[in-house]
């Protein structure tokens, strides 16, 4: 029997004016109606211009060259904004992959919901629409003690505002969803609520979806059919069985080589290469911020790092790993000297460094260098290329403006771009070669020390995997040691000799990369491997281990162990906290959180 389809995309092809550059080539989909389709492709493939291009959202230079969308017989590129309003936003909805750039933020998350689904039915009253919202924002699982009405968006974690902005594309009950893009930057266990989600409200509404994604691994868990896209074209059209199977173009066979492997085979970590004298020291670190409330002069506590401890072996790739909110930014701030602990010592090379001179501060830290995230945030835009890399020479007192270009010139080559982009503007450049500006600005003062506070995680597989062999190629040439802080499990599986993981500021379990992926004790590191969006089988059972939700607020953390209140198997002496929370070791080189040691 022949499937009907709700979407029609017939040769179409999208042209950059302004450059005679073919963006999209004869595109050909079929939207299959109650069915969920997978598209994958790496940056730059074209992706997101198709997406976009399915509500019409094509401006200058960019210009539909030929073919057609259609929609219940119309051909929505054909439709003028009266008629394309009555069908975008109402029966065709599309999700990004900025959440919080969707809302307003000097408006209520539910306010601005509700004033949507008000103009889609203005017959519904306000308080009927308020109810009509909050039995969606609970099909979504969003917590019963949110105020939905009165919180703003900035309250809202990553996870929240993506359930948040479901509910503001399902409000209309839509025939067609586009979802971009929409779980690469959040943790591995939302991600895996937000494809269980989903999938659930697919089979409840029967909605028809297109999930757009650079990561196989997550598609597979989700499509009924998937399409891959390479340089604005289809190149293949399969189900998920085929693909794996017997997949057609090398340009798939790559991609699937690309995803990783957790349990099916192991990394290749070299342990030998490690010293024995350790390059860091973290001896029970805390850190308490005291965040005002609407009450006049009344504070409350967050407990972002508590009691943190772990020695940092020379040339060691070391793992810190954990949901948004567990304190791991918080502790690369403290481990780059950005902040002083408020209990606690932390040393780099036998020296203490908190506590520490103007002086004293800025020649330590040419040896340790932070690399963050957002490789569009960490680079001015005014400045150009040579300026940016250069900088800390110029702060750190050199001179020497012929040393200085050498320098420069030196660490673009290292970092794999050509000389020829000196002095050029970095806005023409894509997120993988604006991180590779901020790799060499750190570089340039040849640092024995790199924490990389989730700088892989904006990056698709590919251009992921090129920076993880760059990052491999300059720790043998120059013997950099490195911490890896990151909430992609898979990444940290490739590349990390030991890995410590973190919940709501502790450490809760630190192991040895093997023993941790395949032995590991906490119910809270089972979680985490459980949601890892991978093709090979989990030995962590999804169903048993992923609960809904987000951690606690660290303001208000529960009474006795701390993942009590989401934990598979909480005990009363867990809840009750008649269990001493702790690491203790369970075997060589393996600590469990006392009161978590052979839980679940």
């Amino acid at each position: 029997m022949t499937q009907e389809n709700i979407l029609s995309i017939k040769n179409l092809e999208i042209t950059n004016k302004k450059t005679g550059e073919i963006l999209l080539n004869n595109i050909n989909l079929d939207l299959e109606k109650g069915k969920i389709l997978g598209l994958i492709g790496q940056s730059g493939s074209g992706k997101t211009i198709l997406a976009q291009s399915l509500i019409k959202w094509i401006n200058p230079p960019l210009e539909v060259t030929s073919g057609s969308i259609l929609y219940k017989g119309k051909d929505i590129l054909k439709l003028n904004n009266k008629e394309l309003s009555q069908i975008v936003g109402k029966e065709i909805s599309f999700i990004g992959n900025n959440p919080v750039g969707s809302f307003d933020p000097t408006l209520p998350v539910g306010l601005q919901i509700l004033e949507k689904l008000l103009s889609v039915n203005p017959n519904i009253s306000k308080n009927d629409g308020k109810e009509i919202i909050k039995k969606t924002f609970e099909t979504v699982k969003f917590p019963a003690s949110r105020k939905i009405f009165e919180e703003f968006p900035f309250q809202f974690s990553g996870g929240m505002m993506q359930r948040a902005i479901i509910v503001d594309s399902l409000i209309s009950n839509p025939k067609i969803m586009i979802a971009d893009n929409i779980t690469q930057s959040l943790d591995v266990t939302i991600a895996a609520q937000i494809m269980r989600l989903l999938d659930n409200l697919q089979a409840e509404y029967n909605t028809s979806i297109i999930f757009i994604s650079s990561l196989l691994g997550t598609v597979s868990k989700i499509a009924d059919k998937i399409s891959i896209m390479d340089a604005g074209k289809i190149i293949e059209k399969t189900n998920m069985k085929d693909l794996l199977n017997n997949p057609k173009e090398n340009y798939t066979k790559n991609l699937l080589k690309e995803v990783p492997k957790i349990w099916q085979e192991n990394p290749e970590i070299d342990n030998a290469k490690i010293k024995n004298d350790n390059i860091l020291e973290v001896n029970n670190v805390s850190k308490i911020y005291k965040v005002s409330e609407k009450k006049f002069f009344s504070y409350k506590n967050i407990q972002a790092v508590k009691d943190v401890s772990f020695k940092l072996k020379r040339f060691e790739n070391f793992g810190i790993i954990g949901e948004s909110g567990c304190g791991k930014s918080t502790l690369s701030r403290l481990l780059s000297n950005l902040e002083d602990p408020d209990t606690g010592t932390i040393s780099f090379n036998g020296r203490k460094i908190s506590g520490l001179q103007n002086k004293q501060i800025l020649d330590i830290r040419k040896k340790f260098q932070l690399l963050l995230q957002d490789p569009y945030g960490c680079i001015p835009n005014h400045k150009n290329i040579f300026n940016i890399i250069s900088e800390p020479l110029v702060i750190h007192g050199e001179k020497n403006k012929q040393l200085i270009k050498d320098k420069v010139k030196r660490v673009l080559n290292e970092v794999g771009l050509s000389d020829d982009i000196t002095y050029s503007l970095p806005s023409g450049l894509s997120a993988g070669q604006r991180q590779r500006i901020n790799i060499a600005r750190a570089l340039i003062l040849e640092p024995e020390l790199l924490i990389l506070d989730e700088t892989l995680s904006s990056l698709d597989q590919v251009e992921q995997a090129k920076l993880l062999k760059l990052f491999q190629d300059l720790q043998n040439r120059y013997e950099i040691t490195y911490v890896f802080i990151s909430h992609d499990l898979t990444m940290v599986r490739k590349v990390c000799n030991r890995i410590a993981v973190m919940y709501l500021g502790r450490i809760v379990e630190l192991a040895e990369n093997d023993i941790l992926y395949n032995k590991c004790q906490h119910p809270y590191t089972r979680t985490l491997l459980s949601s890892i969006p991978t093709l090979d089988k989990n030995p962590y059972d999804q169903s048993k281990y992923l609960m809904e939700g987000e951690p606690p607020d660290p303001s208000d953390v529960p009474k006795g162990c701390s993942f009590s209140s989401r934990c598979p198997f909480p005990t009363n002496d867990c809840k009750h906290g008649n269990i001493e929370m702790g690491l203790i070791e369970v075997s060589s080189g393996h600590w469990v959180d006392k009161c978590c040691v052979n839980c679940g």
